[in-house]
């Protein structure tokens, strides 16, 4: 199973930036996110102390579900 960061770089480089391109920026260039984490309550707790932008967690979610439904 790949990581949920391993995931999210499909979000990198887009042309038209969105909440989720911008989560990825912000994963790619945080050199402590938990890069190997495929778990939610990791990644969660992260974003929760290290929140890059106010949309974060609420699009961490959709994302999670995404990845969930894409990897199972």
């Amino acid at each position: 199973m790949h990581s949920f960061y391993q995931y999210m770089m499909r979000y990198r480089g887009a042309k038209h930036i969105t909440n989720e391109s911008k989560l990825a920026e912000w994963m790619f260039r945080d050199h402590d996110f938990p890069k190997h984490s495929t778990s939610y309550d990791e990644i969660s707790s992260y974003l929760e102390w290290n929140i890059p932008f106010t949309e974060a967690l609420q699009v961490f979610d959709q994302l999670w579900e995404q990845y969930r439904n894409d990897t199972t």
